[in-house]
């Protein structure tokens, strides 16, 4: 039996696990309840700066605590509906204030200010502070605020509230009212080909998927995390362990699409070379992306860029423009300001102690002094070293120039969402959100799931959590930039694991995430801010709500119009069987499967099950066995859903039964059953469109799978013809037809009338997506309109155009219908118009060709 003493510092530990937000237990996803063991709870309370030798130190560190709370006199944050004529704040007083004098000031600079008596607000709470009296009052407001951002101060005490008032829900495009549909490809990025990029998707191959799926009606393009990884270490591939989700991955940067590619000479030099050739064309050629590779020949070139940028774009100190591309790039770096100065600094500060030793992985390894970003010797090597924190900016200036061109292609070719972008749910420990954020950080939990049906030992990811209790104090600045950030230019944005907006798994520092717990965070504050970004920034928002979450969760985001995320493979009924289309929720996302899922056609195989096997990620033959089974069931049960929905005739079921594999038409009447569902989107995995077996990403391996390296079997040329896709889209197309929200937008009036012409002469070796390349020099020069040669298709490897096959079709040789829209988009984005040379016929007749034309065209 235990003492009154040892009950009494269990009791207190516990309220301070409550006080920080910790869970001393929880439920799992088969409803078993799970004590969080004394030595977990006792770690994570040192992640809050509570350390505790053993339970007996609880009772004095809990009254520390709450004398800290009691004297805190503002709370940091309150979070209000917009709407809302009438919210309170409480404030800890002493007892001895008599008066309280208010001042509320908007966002917009009206100043709301108020005097009461403190006896006249309700008491909510009383206690003695040595000797002192503290009181707990409820203030009320019947102020009705417009939605933004408002700051509450009160006379005599200190500290200020951020008033959140957030609009009533999130932002929904236009394109989708009530009972609007879309759909669209999800892609990873790096996994695009091209016979231009250099071994790895990036931003203009973006661009022509965007213009692709365009014209075949989609509505929306999803994509990876662009979050900035670790340059010094590009081989750490994972978009969701980024060092920094404030700024973008550097590697999707097209280097051939900047602005000086083709004045640089040096460049020239380098890029024509036989030996750089060689390099570029095996990168092409490797069916995973080398990242290491693609690194070495893109910062080799962007070093080249930026001397080139610096001579002839700023003064020679670097600090001034010296024309109007240096406006823009100084005024990109104003913009940014001190969260992408501070990355800048974190990559020139990495690239110099990784220069000294390569075991150096981010800013833990650093020299002590260093590790503070205020640090008087970091402030010494950033006078020092100016130039190569700005080549760090230039870099993230170039990225996001690129990135804004192809989600402007987006809005000019008629998506009605656009770009669909993902956050991930937190970032690396070594590297730059840490280093510039680190108080909000714990500097030793990390986070991950608890055991599940997938992963039966749970998950540990190897992510610091962010604290809750430093967020809420900073009045959620770094969550706030972060959203920002994300949302610019995205039609929508993923939250991946948007529990974490109520509650995150964290793991103790060398423990597994049997011995986690939950940690809990203000889901009303944050899901507000959320609202108030989304609407700001015109981006709908989805919360990724797989696995275990709590009622509440599910409740709050259908209250903010967060749409939920849902997959094939978990929706079923209670038997079950999975559910008929009807049954989906509107509000919400639907696709097959995901990243970290088995692909369809691995799925239907099992080499999800397989693999993990191999792997050894099953605790024991037994689950193994029991999931092998209910996967030949659930085959079943799928193929019969598709025959309830007249998607499958009886026949074709069997027929696919008999096979080890599922047939192109049964996967496509897969996406058909989703895209019947009532659900606002739909989106489809190229994998998934393609057939492809391998999964993208296998949770709880590094370096047994090539995760996140496998490209596409097609470039995104072949992509445009293959049979299989065309279908799929216009099955697709047809069942969610796209919608009359999303106009056309010109950034700039175009002309009218030729001023300047330049003459762009296409041939196989000079496609759209080169001409597009182009578009910014030209529009400086002054150029209005560009004199095209022919683009239909002539004959095959024609370096003119004018021998004409086929008048109806544009030239694939140039880039297809999906490479001239895009190149139409270049144009109106810079108010350029066209000239086009139409053909009627120079080619001879019976068979034969015009030998007279055909000597002028190649002799003059």
């Amino acid at each position: 039996m235990s003492s009154p003493r040892t009950g009494h510092n269990a009791q207190a530990l516990s309220q301070l696990c409550a006080h920080f937000g910790i869970a001393t237990e929880y439920d799992d996803i088969w409803g078993t309840r799970h004590p969080a063991a004394r030595a977990s709870l006792l770690a994570l309370l040192s992640d809050f700066g509570v350390t505790l030798a053993d339970e007996s130190n609880a009772p004095d560190a809990l009254d520390a605590v709450l004398r800290c709370a009691w004297r805190q006199a503002l709370p940091p944050v309150v979070a209000i509906q917009a709407s809302a004529l009438a919210w309170d704040v409480l404030l800890r007083l002493p007892a001895s204030l008599t008066h309280i004098r208010w001042q509320l000031r908007d966002e917009t600079g009206t100043l709301h200010q108020g005097e009461v008596a403190a006896d006249a607000l309700p008491e909510i709470d009383r206690t003695e502070l040595d000797g002192v009296s503290w009181c707990e009052r409820k203030l009320s407001f019947s102020l009705r605020l417009a939605a933004g951002y408002h700051r509450l101060s009160v006379a005599d005490l200190a500290g200020e509230t951020l008033v959140v008032s957030a609009p009533e829900r999130c932002y929904r495009p236009a394109a989708l009212p009530n009972g609007g549909k879309a759909w669209g490809p999800t892609v990873q990025l790096y996994a695009l080909r091209s016979p231009r990029n250099w071994g790895i998707g990036d931003f203009s191959d973006l661009a022509q998927l965007v213009a692709q799926m365009a014209e075949r009606g989609a509505d929306i393009i999803g994509i990876n995390p662009l979050h900035a990884l670790f340059v010094h270490n590009p081989a750490h591939a994972s978009p969701y362990s980024p060092s920094s989700r404030l700024q973008l991955n550097v590697l999707y940067i097209d280097v051939e699409a900047v602005d000086d590619y083709a004045s640089c000479a040096a460049l020239a030099r380098l890029v024509h070379s036989f030996e750089f050739q060689g390099r570029l064309a095996r990168l092409r050629e490797a069916p995973l992306v080398d990242y290491v590779g693609v690194a070495a020949v893109k910062f080799e070139a962007l070093e080249l860029l930026f001397s080139h940028f610096r001579e002839h774009h700023l003064t020679p100190d670097g600090l001034q423009a010296g024309d109007d591309a240096g406006r823009t790039f100084l005024a990109f770096v104003v913009q940014g300001g001190e969260a992408l100065y501070r990355h800048a600094l974190f990559e020139a500060l990495q690239a110099h102690f990784h220069a000294n030793d390569a075991a150096i992985g981010g800013w833990p390894g650093w020299p002590l002094a260093y590790q503070d970003p205020d640090g008087a010797e970091v402030k010494s090597f950033a006078e020092q070293h100016g130039e190569r924190v700005q080549y760090h900016q230039y870099l993230q200036w170039l990225a996001a120039s690129q990135l804004a061109r192809a989600s402007d292609y987006c809005q000019t070719l008629g998506m009605g969402v656009g770009l669909y972008v993902d956050l991930a749910v937190s970032v690396d420990r070594a590297g730059s959100d840490v280093w510039c954020e680190r108080a909000c950080f714990a500097a030793n939990a990390s986070i991950g799931a608890p055991p599940d049906e997938f992963n039966p030992n749970g998950q540990g990811w190897g992510l610091p959590p962010l604290r809750p209790d430093r967020l809420r104090a900073s009045q959620y600045r770094y969550f706030i930039d972060t959203l920002r950030a994300n949302m610019r230019g995205a039609g929508a944005l993923r939250i991946d694991h948007v529990m974490g907006l109520m509650r995150l798994f964290w793991i103790p520092p060398g423990q597994t995430a049997r011995e986690g717990t939950y940690v809990h965070y203000a889901l009303d504050e944050m899901l507000a801010i959320v609202a108030l970004e989304s609407q700001r920034n015109r981006c709908m928002v989805i919360g990724e709500d797989l696995g275990t979450v709590a009622d509440e969760v599910r409740a709050a985001l259908a209250r903010f119009e967060v749409l939920s995320y849902r997959l094939l493979y978990f929706e079923r009924q209670d038997n079950g069987e999975f559910k008929p289309a009807t049954d989906y929720p509107a509000n919400a996302l639907v696709a097959v499967s995901t990243h970290d899922l088995a692909t369809l056609a691995g799925w239907w195989r099992g080499l999800d099950l397989r693999l993990r096997l191999q792997l050894g990620l099953f605790p024991d033959l037994q689950l193994f066995d029991k999931q092998l089974l209910d996967r030949a069931q659930e085959r079943v049960q799928l193929l019969l859903a598709l025959q309830h929905a007249n998607l499958l005739s009886a026949r074709e079921v069997a027929d696919v039964l008999a096979g080890s594999n599922l047939p192109a038409h049964a996967a496509q009447a897969v996406h058909a059953f989703l895209a019947a569902t009532p659900c606002a989107i739909m989106t489809v995995q190229l994998e998934d469109a393609l057939g492809i077996a391998e999964q993208i990403n296998v949770p709880g391996t590094t370096d047994e799978q090539p995760n996140w390296r496998r490209k596409l079997p097609l470039n995104l040329a072949a992509l445009a013809t293959d049979e299989a896709m065309l279908s799929l889209s216009r099955t697709l197309s047809g069942l969610r037809p796209r919608g009359s929200g999303a106009a056309s937008k010109r950034s700039r009036a175009q002309a009218i009338v030729p001023r300047a012409t330049y003459r762009l002469q296409f041939h196989k070796d000079f496609t759209f997506m080169d001409a597009i390349r182009i578009l910014p020099y030209l529009a400086r020069l002054g150029v209005s309109h560009v004199y095209c040669s022919p683009i239909q298709r002539a004959r095959a490897g024609s370096m003119h155009g004018y021998d004409v096959v086929a008048h109806n079709e544009v030239n694939p040789e140039l880039g297809g219908r999906e490479g001239f829209e895009c190149f139409c988009a270049g144009l109106r984005e810079r108010g350029m118009g066209m000239l086009l040379d139409m053909v009627p016929n120079h080619m001879g007749v019976m068979g034969g060709d015009n030998a007279w034309w055909m000597d002028v065209l190649e002799n003059g």
